[in-house]
C-alpha cells in the first residue's frame, strides 16, 4: 500500500495565524468594533482570507482564538499580581493601571468576550466564561478580601466591583466616535490614557478605602 501523501501546506508566511490575529486585533481597535470582515482582514494582513478557514475553521474560530490569546494573558497577569508581596492597596492601584492599559491596547476585548459567550454553543460559552470571567471574579474576591482583612478596604461585593471597574472602562474606551464628534478628543491618545488612569485611582481606589 503506497504511503499517504503529506497534506499540502497553504502558500503563506510561516506565522500566518499570528498575522491574521494581529490584523483582526488592529482592525477592531482602530474601528471601535468587535467584529471583522474577511475582505478587510485579507487586505490588512496581506494574506488570503481562505487561510481563516484553514487555520481556525471559520471567522468565529478566529475570534475565539483571539479571545484565548488575549484573555489568557490577562488572567495570568492578575494571578501574578495577587502573588506579589505588596499590600492590597498597592495591588489595587497596579491593577487599575493595568485595566486602563489593557483597554487602551485592545478596547474591544471585553465586548468580544461577552458576545462570543452569548453567541457560541452552550458548551463553548461555558468554557469561555469559566476560563476567563470566573478567574477574574475569583481574583477580585481574593484581592478585596485581603484588603478587608488588612483593614484598608471597605467590604464590597467583589463581583459588582469588577463590573463597576470593567464596565466603566469598557464604556469609556468605546466612546471614540462620540468624543471625536463632541470634543475632537481621541480616546486612544496617550495623554487621555494617563488622565483616565488618574481618574480611576482618585475615584475607584479612593472609593473602596476605609
Amino acid at each position: 500500500m503506497p504511503a499517504a501523501k503529506p497534506r499540502p501546506q497553504p502558500d503563506a508566511a510561516p506565522d500566518a495565524p499570528t498575522q491574521l490575529l494581529d490584523a483582526a486585533s488592529e482592525i477592531m481597535r482602530q474601528g471601535d468594533i468587535d467584529d471583522v470582515s474577511l475582505s478587510e482582514l485579507a487586505r490588512r494582513s496581506g494574506l488570503n482570507s481562505a487561510l481563516v478557514k484553514y487555520y481556525f475553521g471559520n471567522k468565529a474560530g478566529l475570534l475565539r482564538a483571539l479571545i484565548d490569546r488575549e484573555w489568557s494573558v490577562r488572567v495570568r497577569s492578575v494571578e501574578a499580581l495577587l502573588a506579589k508581596d505588596v499590600d492590597p492597596e498597592t495591588k489595587l492601584r497596579i491593577h487599575m493601571v493595568g485595566v486602563v492599559d489593557n483597554f487602551f491596547r485592545q478596547p474591544y476585548t471585553h465586548r468580544l468576550l461577552m458576545r462570543m459567550i452569548r453567541e457560541s454553543e452552550p458548551a463553548e460559552g461555558r468554557r469561555l466564561a469559566e476560563s476567563y470571567l470566573k478567574p477574574m471574579f475569583a481574583a477580585y474576591e481574593a484581592l478585596i478580601g485581603e484588603g478587608v482583612a488588612a483593614g484598608v478596604f471597605r467590604p464590597v461585593d467583589p463581583q459588582l466591583f469588577y463590573f463597576t471597574v470593567i464596565g466603566a472602562a469598557d464604556r469609556f474606551f468605546t466612546a471614540q466616535i462620540a468624543l471625536r464628534y463632541c470634543s475632537g478628543t481621541e480616546v486612544l491618545d496617550e495623554g487621555l490614557r494617563q488622565r483616565y488612569r488618574d481618574h480611576l485611582d482618585q475615584f475607584v481606589v479612593a472609593g473602596i478605602l476605609v
